[in-house]
This record gives C-alpha cells, structure tokens and sequence, in this order.
C-alpha cells in the first residue's frame, strides 16, 4: 500500500488527486476507487496503485486516522 495526501476532490464531480508522499507526483482518484466515506483536501490516505485507462489510477482508498 501507498500513502499519500488528498491534494484535490471534487464530491459533486467523483474524482480528484493525491499526492504521493514517496514521490512527491499526483495520481488520479475516482470516487468508485474511494472504501471512505468521503475525501477532504489534506486527507492523509494509504491506497493501492492500478492501471486505468489513461494511466495510473489510486484504488482501494482508505482514510488514515490520526
């Protein structure tokens, strides 16, 4: 699993950004990808990289508490 902070989401829309703490790029976020209720800008999130259809693409979101 990869960590990362959410830069960007827009609910209304169902996608965003994250950026990875490793290496500092964005990976592109739908909200079918999302196991959290909801995502906020500065979220710290651990996710799971996989292939879109445009590149890559964060799955299996969840919220890191704390």
């Amino acid at each position: 699993m990869r960590t990362g902070k959410v830069k960007f989401f827009n609910e209304s829309k169902g996608y965003g950004f994250i950026t990875d703490d490793e290496t500092g790029k964005d990976i592109f976020v739908h909200a079918t990808g999302i196991k959290a209720e909801e995502l906020r800008e500065g979220d710290s999130v651990s996710y799971e990289e996989e292939e879109g259809r445009k590149g890559k693409v964060a799955a299996q979101v969840v919220v890191i508490e704390g």
